[in-house]
């Protein structure tokens, strides 16, 4: 298992060079000037060759970039931001992450918290009328999109009931993430509903579990010792990749419910051609899902004993 981690993680610098690499070349060869952004309407071909050559736009795309790449390396130094002059990408990337940290640490409690236990229930009571209404709610849920679900929160919460800030953010324990954690949240629900409800029923037809059973094992023993510990087993997939996505935001929900996360901040800086903002946020998002990616295969074999991890592939 260590040979295999430490190859994976080998690997992570030359993924993030071919990531980073293609997301700063399309950067800087895609439409619009960020110098042009940057001076707006007053500007003239001198200020304009001067900026230039004083942020480095000048040099060739392999110097720009391997200049890039040692402030990264050595400082953790993501450059300035073209749209906040003077400040810090990391400076200004942190605070949004931790908004968007908060935010999706609520979403994964709402969906998992709720997901699992229901899921659970709908492949125990499998083919009676509750196992087909829970599936049938699941699916109401997530064919319900962003652009539904938002308003009319925000229209039966904040404007006729009054009883949530419409929007706003001030923290994870603040009732301004109750709406947001919500819209975000139930799709998600029924995802793992339907995805517990299956792996429950793959298990049930196991033979240990029939054996489990022939022994005369108490029920509650067998539900929750055999088939829910090995039904969560390829829900770890999707809670590994949720983690890694706790620092991401979601633009849609935070236009709507005006939270500063992650989202609204790529956003914004993509029309406002912030292209180190742009870059940092790529390489960042590209690390979590490849370290994520590291941490559930080796912990597969930690969860289960008949996995092992070696010569490169999970058996």
């Amino acid at each position: 298992m260590g040979t295999y981690a430490a190859r994976r993680l080998l690997w992570l610098p030359f993924l993030l060079l071919i990531v980073t690499f293609v997301t700063f070349a399309l950067l800087r060869v895609g439409p619009g000037d960020p110098v042009q952004v940057w001076l707006g309407q007053h500007q003239n071909d001198e200020v304009r060759a001067r900026l230039r050559a004083q942020l480095g736009l000048d040099d060739p795309l392999v110097v720009q970039y391997v200049r890039y790449v040692e402030g990264v390396v050595t400082r953790l130094d993501f450059g300035e931001s073209l749209r906040y002059r003077g400040r810090p990408v990391s400076e200004l990337l942190s605070k949004r992450m931790l908004v968007s940290l908060q935010l999706n640490a609520a979403v994964v409690i709402i969906t998992l918290g709720v997901g699992i236990p229901v899921g659970l229930f709908a492949g125990l009571k499998q083919g009676t009328g509750l196992d087909v209404v829970a599936v049938t709610i699941a699916l109401v849920f997530q064919s319900l999109p962003v652009f539904i679900t938002a308003p009319v929160l925000l229209l039966m919460f904040a404007l006729k009931l009054d009883l949530l800030p419409a929007s706003g953010w001030e923290g994870f324990f603040s009732p301004n993430i109750v709406m947001p954690a919500l819209v975000m949240g139930v799709p998600g629900i029924a995802i793992v509903v339907r995805f517990v409800r299956a792996s429950v029923l793959d298990v049930m037809a196991q033979d240990y579990i029939r054996t489990a059973r022939a022994k005369g094992l108490a029920e509650s023993t067998v539900q929750w010792r055999h088939i829910l510990r090995n039904a969560m087993l390829p829900l770890w997939t999707i809670f590994g990749f949720t983690i890694a996505g706790l620092a991401g935001g979601t633009f849609i929900v935070e236009i709507y419910f005006g939270i500063p996360g992650v989202g609204l901040f790529a956003i914004e800086s993509f029309f406002q051609r912030d292209y180190p903002v742009l870059l940092a946020i790529a390489v960042i998002t590209t690390a979590l899902f490849v370290l994520a990616n590291l941490i559930i295969d080796v912990t597969y074999s930690l969860l289960d004993p008949r996995i092992r991890v070696g010569g490169g592939n999970v058996t």
